[in-house]
């Protein structure tokens, strides 16, 4: 069984929302071992819909139509849908009446031109789940179905678990699993793991199962992810598993999570299980390190706070190199918070002989200092997002290591 998602909408192709729909739909179809190969944006034309739409139904089983069931004059999905399948729109009256009710549930008297969304093609049924005004479809087309959704998300996210994927597994008639796992790594570059994992990959590709693909994410790392595609959940986890196991054994501590966590989660539950707290000191981060890990630890349990100062660059009072800046506001942001650790990260400064963008991160506790150099990508935004991340990622490797 093949599904395709069309995401309808000239607000999507100028860029004016972004389609999130799709990748979300493609996520669940992945989970419900629905094989989906293609996705595709088109505007509200009524012809390029329509050739859209034919094109996708000749190389898939299904078809996801989602947006274009609004009251205005350019949804006009269900017309298009009416016409691909041959048949007039009929306007069924009990979805007038679902379609009044919600509004005057609202105190709103409903506009006139909402009985259209009450228009449906003969022979097509209505999704039973309508959380707005829109009723979605489900449409025969010969052996193929058309299935169409409203743009807005929550009511999209309701059908498609509600009628959408457990007709589409019941059209396939298989119980086939689709599931991935993240990998995500910190230190080296796309190409590098490339290399490091080419022999894993060849192997891979002769067997089919599981499958390994790379995602550069910026300040997120390089994530590889695992997919395995299987008859049922155990067999599918037990294969996630096995692999992810082989992968850290190839690429040891450059790895810092798992799927949605971040390094900042991971740090976070590094000093959380060690009963600790930690406090930073700001300069070229200015204030990106306390937003990341204060929207994670919102009542500052564990990072309980940071000091956003330019005198950490001071030379006269913080020292004549960066690495001595870096260390004495560390232990600075330690003591002045009463934390566990303190960390920090300044810049070279012109004449101290350092490359340009020379980073030195800094550990500080109350028994041991910590610190290296590293080199910053040379844009402001960057060179803070990258030393926050860089510094997390020291403090990581440094509790890991004790």
């Amino acid at each position: 069984m093949r599904c395709e998602v069309v995401a309808i909408g000239t607000e999507l192709l100028l860029g004016q929302i972004v389609d999130t729909n799709s990748s979300w739909i493609g996520e669940q179809l992945a989970l419900a071992g629905i094989d989906s190969l293609y996705q595709t944006k088109v505007g509200d034309n009524f012809d390029r819909m329509v050739s859209t739409i034919r094109h996708a139904l000749e190389r898939s089983d299904a078809v996801i139509c989602c947006g274009g069931l609004g009251p205005t004059q350019d949804d006009i999905t269900r017309e298009v849908i009416a016409h691909i399948m041959g048949v007039p729109l009929e306007r069924d009256e009990t979805i007038v009446q679902k379609i009044r009710d919600y509004f005057e549930g609202r105190g709103r008297p409903m506009a006139e031109n909402n009985k259209r969304q009450a228009d449906i093609p003969v022979g097509a049924s209505i999704i039973a789940q309508m959380p707005g005004t829109a009723p979605g479809l489900v449409a025969p087309v010969g052996n193929k179905v058309i299935y169409a959704t409203p743009g807005v998300p929550r009511e999209m996210h309701e059908m498609m678990l509600g009628t959408i994927l457990p007709d589409l597994q019941r059209r396939s008639g298989l119980a086939s699993v689709i599931r991935s796992r993240v990998i995500r790594t910190w230190g080296n570059s796309e190409s590098g793991l490339a290399e490091v994992l080419a022999d894993r990959i060849t192997e891979l590709d002769a067997i089919g199962n599981p499958t390994l693909a790379f995602q550069a994410s910026g300040i997120e790392g390089i994530k590889v992810r695992i997919t395995a595609k299987t008859g049922d959940e155990a067999t599918a986890q037990k294969i996630l598993n096995e692999e992810e196991a082989r992968i850290r054994a190839l690429l040891g501590d450059i790895i810092f999570g798992l799927d949605e966590e971040s390094m900042e989660t991971v740090v976070l539950k590094r000093l959380r299980a060690r009963g600790m707290t930690l406090a930073a000191a700001e300069a070229i981060t200015g204030g990106v390190l306390a937003e990341r890990m204060s929207t994670l630890d919102p009542a500052m349990a564990v990072f309980r706070g940071a000091m956003i100062s330019a005198r950490f660059d001071d030379t006269a009072a913080y020292g004549k190199s960066g690495a001595d800046r870096a260390g004495k506001s560390a232990r600075f942001a330690r003591e002045e918070f009463g934390t566990d650790i303190g960390i920090a990260v300044n810049l070279a400064q012109d004449g101290e002989g350092e490359r340009l963008n020379t980073a030195f991160l800094h550990i500080s506790t109350k028994d041991h200092e910590y610190g290296m150099a590293t080199t910053l990508p040379g844009d402001r935004y960057r060179l803070r997002t990258f030393g926050v991340i860089e510094l997390l990622n020291y403090l990581r490797k440094t509790l890991d290591a004790q």
